[in-house]
């Protein structure tokens, strides 16, 4: 009986109806979804759609009379993957370098023996309140020769103050202990760095990368400043310049006039481009989600 009797309250309590409390929350968060996957939902019934359906406002979330005629124009548009290849290239090598000199700013500030540590706390937290502007950086970029150069994408804002805060609250929230430990033993800081704090802080570096990675992904005004050669054109700027109408859609191989076809489905050809640019980043996000809540709420326990 005594055995038998937690079953049955087990059994009681995940029969228990939902409170209102509850069923509010569940409502809203089913709400919160959909404001975030219709508009997405749009754009794609938008990209398999007629020309005629899409001028009479007929598509909302179901393509109407089907037509996979944008993608086609993106697969045979060299220029499409020649950005989308030349954009993961940047986010790969920014996020590298990025998360490589933000530990090695970000593990320094934790070590007590660090002479002068809160001054370089407060040189970089100054940066987060105080910037240049916009021409200045131009200036600085154009006299560094970086103008029409894949670095000028990469090297201007490497680095970010609150990324750098994030790491090293987590690094003050492992055991100093183990720091004092292996300094006596004879381990270098590099070695400490390595072996101690590197494997313990694995998901607020997973977390970080995807801040960086999904920051410079994103971004188009850096090369909108800095680029005008077509050949170094990442796939936000060239999906910026044919919604506003910069450029037409580069065609391989279609019938007729390539920017008549461009201009005739230009809606569909950018909700088709969207996709394009939105996808590759979906991809990656799942694999570094489960690290993402863990990394962030670590990072901030202290101050």
């Amino acid at each position: 009986m005594t055995a038998k009797a937690p079953a049955a309250d087990l059994m009681e309590k995940k029969k228990k109806p939902l409170g209102a409390g509850q069923i509010i929350l569940i409502v809203s968060m089913l709400l919160f979804v959909l404001i975030c996957t219709l508009p997405f939902i749009n754009v794609l019934a938008i990209s398999l759609s007629s020309k005629s359906a899409i001028l009479r406002g007929a598509v909302s979330f179901w393509p109407v009379e089907y037509t996979p005629r944008a993608y086609e124009v993106i697969v045979q548009d060299p220029s499409m993957f020649r950005s989308l290849f030349f954009t993961v290239k940047i986010t790969v090598i920014y996020t590298v370098l990025a998360m490589i000199l933000t530990i090695l700013y970000a593990f320094p500030l934790t070590m007590k023996r660090l002479k002068g540590r809160r001054f370089f706390m407060l040189f970089i937290v100054f940066t987060m309140y105080f910037s240049g502007g916009t021409i200045p950086i131009y200036l600085n970029v154009k006299e560094l020769g970086l103008i029409n150069n894949q670095w000028s994408l990469i090297l201007p804002g490497l680095i970010s103050t609150f990324n750098i805060i994030i790491l090293k609250n987590f690094y003050q929230g492992i055991p100093y202990e183990l720091n004092e430990a292996a300094y006596i033993d004879g381990a270098t800081d590099f070695q400490i760095l390595w072996r101690i704090y590197l494997p313990l802080s694995f998901s607020s570096m997973a977390t970080l990368s995807l801040f960086y990675a999904v920051g410079k992904w994103n971004s188009f005004s850096d090369a909108l400043y800095y680029i005008t050669s077509r050949d170094l054109q990442p796939l936000q700027l060239k999906l910026y310049n044919l919604i506003k109408g910069g450029q037409s859609v580069e065609v391989a191989v279609m019938e007729g006039n390539a920017n008549d076809l461009a201009s005739s489905i230009s809606q569909s050809i950018e909700s088709a481009t969207i996709i394009f640019a939105t996808v590759p980043i979906l991809v990656v996000y799942p694999f570094v989600q489960r690290y993402f809540v863990q990394g962030v709420t670590l990072g901030a326990v202290k101050g």
